[in-house]
């Protein structure tokens, strides 16, 4: 059964289940106790923190493990801050981080500090010159990932760097998803990362502080990990996570250019084979092993579970697939189409004869989910200047299906009005009239949005 979301959890490294059950055996005690069994998990410990060190491209001393990625990002933000606090309050980071770096600034504006969230493009990345422009007065740390863990865009992180370096901040990098696959751009003051993203286990994160980077741990701390990760270390899972990091890392280049080819043949063969599909993030500067795109007249749900059924594991940022009805916040920033969304990420060692399933399964997955939704256009009939379309209190992507219903039976030049209060129709009618060639009039109170017709 293909599993194709790597993304979020990369299925475990031969090497991690071989390192994670000899460290079972030998790595037990406690690595601060100075007895027999003490040093040799001290010996494991060091040799990890070595390992993990060498592929971040740091010392090992400016190395520590966590409980998990997100709190690497959450100490890393709130310790930086801290130490930066007579520098100033602000922090500026992309619209497109994850979830992680996002709630610890929600956490320091709501303690009374500044976010400053820099606006990405169509693609996905930022503008360095723009977030070059954000580092104003009082910029304690500033924060970029590596890659979109979404869409698969690659930022410009060594400009930013450079950008950062000049005027004077931190750069905190979030290198979960490119961790394992090659080096990070030099520059970054702070990194943070996960292990289950690159095939080690669940439940250890790190987190590198450069020499020199103002830093005030948060919070109660213990001798461990330098005061920055409290608590008993779960060495197993750490000496596992080094050693798939380093054979993930070894293999890297040749397994990353096989993936690019099948990544590269989905990209191209679904607008072929799906009308109405839109392949968002950046085509060339992008993760090898990740691919997302978006199917007008369907929803999210609807497709991920027709795809289970099928044996694809996959993955959405549609608002129909998530408990809060909201769409992906990296969509929403991006001004992409967010229905019908599905994020494919390849773990390593996926067969082509897989992807060429998938590609021969989705059509008919697509088509069928789309009739159930009734997404047929309405009668021809003469044409109108106005006509409007009450879609309160229906969900994505009913809203768009209305729209696309009636569109041609108003004149050239006449609009469509849309009454929805479906928080992704604010994102997904303008993305509409961007893929169908539409102008988008604009939104007005209360839950009113404009489409003039154009063709």
């Amino acid at each position: 059964m293909p599993y194709f979301d790597a993304a979020s959890a990369a299925p475990l490294h031969p090497v991690a289940r071989q390192a994670l059950l000899a460290a079972l055996d030998e790595g037990w005690a406690d690595p601060a106790r100075l007895y027999r069994e003490g040093r040799r998990a001290r010996l494991l410990l060091d040799a990890a923190r070595e390992a993990a060190a060498e592929a971040v491209g740091c010392r090992p001393d400016e190395l520590v493990f966590t409980p998990s990625g997100t709190r690497a990002v959450h100490s890393g933000v709130s310790g930086a801050l801290a130490g930066r606090r007579r520098v100033g309050r602000r922090l500026v980071v992309s619209a497109v981080e994850h979830s992680s770096v996002l709630h610890a600034g929600e956490a320091h504006a709501a303690a009374g500090g500044e976010l400053v969230e820099v606006p990405v493009g169509r693609t996905g990345a930022v503008d360095p010159a723009v977030f070059a422009a954000a580092l104003g007065e009082g910029t304690a740390l500033a924060c970029l990932q590596t890659a979109n863990h979404e869409v698969g865009t690659e930022q410009p992180v060594a400009e930013v760097a450079a950008a950062c370096r000049a005027a004077g901040v931190p750069l905190l990098v979030d290198a979960a998803q490119s961790l394992g696959r090659g080096p990070v751009p030099e520059g970054w003051s702070l990194l943070a990362a996960s292990a289950h993203k690159w095939g080690g286990p669940a439940g250890v994160g790190l987190l590198a502080v450069r020499k020199g980077v103002r830093f005030a741990p948060q919070g109660p701390s213990d001798e461990r990990e330098s005061g920055r990760a409290p608590g008993f270390e779960n060495l197993p899972a750490i000496v596992a996570a080094a050693a798939s990091l380093r054979a993930v890392r070894a293999g890297a280049a040749a397994e990353d250019a096989r993936l690019r080819a099948l990544v590269d043949r989905i990209r191209t063969r679904v607008p072929e084979l799906v009308p109405d599909v839109e392949v968002v993030g950046d085509p060339v500067r992008r993760l090898p092993h990740l691919v997302t795109f978006s199917c007008l007249y369907v929803d999210g749900e609807t497709l991920l579970s027709a795809l289970d059924r099928e044996g694809f594991s996959v993955s959405s940022g549609s608002s129909c697939t998530s408990s809060t009805l909201t769409p992906s916040h990296v969509l929403r920033a991006m001004g992409v189409l967010s229905e019908g969304n599905v994020r494919i990420s390849l773990p390593d060692g996926t067969e082509e004869a897989d992807v060429d399933r998938f590609l021969a399964v989705l059509p008919g997955v697509v088509a069928a989910a789309r009739d159930r939704l009734g997404a047929a256009p309405a009668p021809a009939a003469a044409p109108v200047d106005e006509v409007v379309v009450d879609a309160l209190g229906k969900r994505c992507p009913l809203p768009v299906i209305e729209l696309a219903k009636v569109i041609g039976t108003v004149r050239v030049g006449g609009t469509v009005v849309v009454l929805a209060d479906d928080a992704a129709a604010r994102l997904d009618i303008p993305a509409w009239c961007e893929m169908r060639g539409q102008e988008y009039v604009g939104e007005a109170p209360p839950h009113t949005y404009t489409v003039r017709r154009t063709s």
